[in-house]
């Protein structure tokens, strides 16, 4: 079973645990995720035909790959493709690449996350996809970020954001709510400003106060970070 198919088990389980996530939470994130996020995905920007191209698009890439290359997992959004998990050797890491780029021609980006090494024990996926959920969460629970607009994908405490956002600001909202998520070592942000924004608001570093939003779901501390909090990583295109 690739982690793809686990996350769609194991995220139902971890939402279920009474400490992680209220009630309320659990059932708007996990119904999303039970019900294949139809009229969840509707209301993404990217509409129902770019979804069905993603989706497809990923199909490609997994086919492709088919386990050859380690535990590799496929993430697409908008054309761009993450690929995370774990490879037994750097070759293989680079063969899973341009397996990819192979199946998938028109990709627009391809971002190669895999880690060499030996694949996640069961309780580090449980609390990977125990992130992702209480990220989107977060994100779904706060009025300042569209939700719709951000694929989430953990591996071994690194959250990675795909998407589209309205305004440099949003994005620095969301990777500031991610950051301060239990468990997560660093944040890596793949999001898209959208275009036709100020020049202005798309420049210089995120800020490393929280802006949170008029409906968080989680208050990290106030003030700069203390020296233990997790790593953010900007890798914006």
């Amino acid at each position: 079973m690739t982690r793809s198919s686990f996350n769609k088990f194991a995220l139902l389980a971890t939402l279920a645990l009474p400490p992680l996530l209220g009630g309320c939470a659990a059932a708007v994130v996990g119904g999303m995720a039970a019900a294949g996020g139809a009229g969840y995905e509707a209301a993404q920007e990217r509409g129902i035909n770019g979804t069905f191209d993603d989706m497809h698009m990923q199909a490609q890439i997994s086919n492709a790959l088919n386990g050859q290359y380690g535990m590799v997992n496929t993430t697409v959004y908008g054309g761009q493709v993450l690929l995370t998990g774990s490879s037994p050797s750097p070759q293989a890491k680079f063969q899973a690449e341009q397996v990819a780029h192979q199946a998938a021609p028109d990709a627009r980006a391809i971002y190669n996350e895999i880690q060499v090494g030996p694949n996640e024990d069961g309780m580090q996926i449980a609390k990977d996809d125990w992130i992702t959920a209480r990220v989107r969460s977060d994100f779904v629970f706060n009025g300042d970020i569209r939700s719709g607009n951000y694929t989430i994908e953990t591996d071994r405490g690194s959250v990675y954001l795909l998407g589209s956002a309205r305004s440099q600001g949003e994005l620095d909202k969301a990777t500031q709510l991610a950051r301060y998520v239990p468990g997560v070592q660093r944040v890596v942000s793949y999001v898209q400003v959208r275009y036709g924004e100020p020049a202005t608001a798309q420049a210089g570093p995120p800020p490393m106060g929280y802006g949170g939003g008029t409906n968080q779901s989680y208050a990290p501390p106030s003030g700069p970070p203390p020296s233990s909090a997790p790593i953010q990583v900007q890798k914006l295109n």
